[in-house]
């Protein structure tokens, strides 16, 4: 039997109480309440779509692309969901509390990174069938195509991991959920659901969570709002740019995290899963819109947060649910619960499929059979375990997440855009421009970041610079 300890009494309760029960921001329990209602009915129905959808596959491109049969809706829809994942929404609240109106450019650099792979969408659709590294290998070759399966899913364990985090903090912050029992429950949940429906269940779910979310947070900032009045800093006190958050920072988030939109697994395995390039061309658009004035919704939760919150609240990691917590009737803390999970779930299933779907090309390189579709599976549940591992040691969502895109970034932004604008590059030396510029980048951000030195972003944008000379080295004849 599970036993959570109460935030109220500090004893250990038994966890079958939790359906009844709940704690409050003051720490006294109450019964069922709205929320928990949302939040069941809520998983009742992924539950069913998911098992639904499972009986539907029938191929392994069902698994993999849900057979390449998806329209506008479902694309647009998975990729918002995708994009729109609880490190996301967290962090973006989060950045807001030191860099206030300013951390709107989290997802605005989102926005520019889709509307920079708009025009690309024609070639990535040609030359891709299932996965980013399957490009990689028509471009640079098998070995190429071998080195980032095995380099890519290391940076996008590190997201999935991001996304468990922000799921443990959730469950903590909502039901006193102990933080590593957090942390085993959504992995269970994360990887049961991924290695069972696939994609066809994934696109399907993502479609309803990408609903859920924009309601949640767009009910959320509407009633604070209109209930309490504005209470925040004028936008442009603080945006585009102030004493946390200049020109450089730009630079580097558009450099780390924008290029992963244009050049990035999860966005491409939304593309391949479109039934034609119109089609996916129509929902990147459509994603790309939607995100601009969803930045600064999100934001402005942010800084009513920081003018209405607590110094004592906004120390704590998920300043986002106290908030809420503090502020919104039932039915809207309902309504943003399901959100957040939604988020959190939605990014973790597509990053976990798509990494597993990588790592089975190391071994195969058509994996459009039903060997490789068992290997898949295999490689779910062990990305998933490692990713809970990393949870448990790393707490930090947003650091674990830039951290993840920072090595990725540097390694394949250059290499890849270089293919599909036709650049001569010297072939065999791509795996050491990758290496080189992927470990370059981390590097910069580990010292950046952990130690704080701010000299170290430099060697971000020389990242990038480093690996585009190495691939423009001539070959020798």
């Amino acid at each position: 039997m599970l036993f959570i300890r109460s935030v109220a009494t500090g004893k250990r309760e038994d966890s079958r109480q939790l359906l009844f029960l709940c704690v409050c921001p003051a720490g006294h329990p109450v019964e069922l309440t709205m929320k928990i209602t949302i939040l069941v009915v809520y998983g009742l129905v992924l539950l069913v779509i998911g098992v639904v959808s499972a009986l539907k596959i029938k191929t392994p491109s069902d698994y993999f692309v849900a057979g390449k049969r998806n329209g506008v809706f479902q694309i647009a829809g998975s990729l918002l969901a995708s994009i729109l994942g609880g490190s996301a929404i967290l962090g973006s609240v989060n950045l807001a509390i030191h860099q206030s109106w300013a951390a709107a450019w989290y997802l605005l650099a989102a926005s520019a990174g889709l509307w920079l792979l708009f025009p690309l969408v024609r070639k990535v659709s040609k030359f891709g069938k299932f996965t980013l590294t399957d490009m990689i290998g028509r471009f640079y070759g098998n070995t190429a195509r071998k080195s980032a399966s095995v380099i890519i899913p290391m940076a996008w364990t590190g997201i999935v991991a991001a996304q468990i985090i922000a799921a443990a903090k959730i469950l903590f912050s909502l039901f006193a959920l102990p933080y590593s029992d957090g942390v085993l429950i959504s992995s269970a949940v994360f990887i049961i659901y991924t290695l069972i429906g696939g994609q066809i269940s994934i696109l399907k779910t993502d479609f309803i969570q990408a609903i859920i979310i924009l309601v949640g947070v767009a009910c959320s900032a509407i009633f604070l709002a209109f209930t309490h009045g504005p209470h925040t800093s004028p936008i442009g006190d603080s945006f585009p740019f102030n004493p946390h958050f200049g020109t450089t920072d730009l630079l580097i988030l558009v450099l780390t995290f924008s290029s992963t939109f244009v050049v990035g697994p999860d966005i491409y395995s939304r593309v391949f899963c479109a039934r034609d390039e119109r089609t996916a061309r129509q929902s990147i658009a459509v994603v790309a819109a939607i995100l601009i004035p969803f930045a600064f919704v999100l934001t402005y939760l942010g800084v009513f947060a920081v003018e209405n919150l607590s110094s004592e609240q906004l120390t704590h990691s998920v300043v986002l649910v106290d908030l809420i917590a503090q502020y919104l009737p039932e039915w809207v803390l309902g309504l943003m619960a399901a959100a957040l999970l939604s988020a959190v779930l939605s990014s973790a299933d597509t990053t976990l499929l798509t990494a597993s779907m990588m790592v089975t090309e190391l071994f195969q390189e058509d994996i459009d059979n039903k060997k490789s579709l068992n290997t898949t599976r295999v490689f779910i549940v062990v990305i998933g375990v490692i990713s809970m591992l990393i949870a448990l040691q790393i707490t930090s969502i947003i650091g674990s997440l830039l951290m993840a895109l920072s090595f990725y970034s540097g390694a394949f932004i250059v290499p890849i855009i270089a293919a599909l604008a036709n650049l001569k590059v010297n072939k065999k030396l791509s795996i050491v421009a990758m290496l080189v510029g992927g470990l370059f980048a981390l590097g910069g951000k580990i010292l950046a970041s952990v130690y704080g030195f701010s000299w170290a972003n430099w060697m971000i944008v020389g990242a990038f610079i480093l690996n585009f000379l190495i691939l423009r080295i001539p070959e020798k004849r």
